[in-house]
């Protein structure tokens, strides 16, 4: 027997496959996310275009350095095509998750999906 198990008592091996449980319930609940609703451009923080999420779409948004295209399938966006040099944004690849961001800095563009209702993003957990 371990020597640590000397301590515990018959309730508390009730207690501990409860606590367990209660911790993975809470887990699940507050990191549930929602069905992204919309894409929405940005350039220098200011919303240029806001494209609902449930039918496809192709966009061609000017920012600093050319034309970025946006393109945008039901449930997800992406940045297809940046005129900046290292193409990270292009690389992100689809965004399917509410909160989820692609982000243009040489173009001075950002790629952010949306939920309707509230949800959470990283700063509140």
């Amino acid at each position: 027997m371990m020597p640590w198990s000397r301590w515990l008592r018959p309730g508390d091996w009730c207690v501990v496959p409860g606590a367990l449980a209660l911790c993975l319930w809470a887990a699940t609940a507050s990191f549930r996310e929602g069905v992204a609703s919309s894409a929405v451009v940005r350039r220098d923080g200011a919303v240029i275009a806001k494209l609902p999420l449930d039918r496809h779409a192709r966009i061609g948004v000017t920012g600093a350095l050319g034309e970025t295209v946006i393109e945008v399938a039901p449930g997800r966006a992406r940045v297809a095509a940046d005129a900046g040099p290292r193409q990270l944004c292009v690389l992100q690849g689809w965004l399917t998750r509410p909160g989820a961001v692609a982000i243009c800095a040489p173009s001075h563009l950002s790629l952010e999906l949306e939920q309707l209702g509230p949800g959470h993003d990283s700063v509140a957990y």
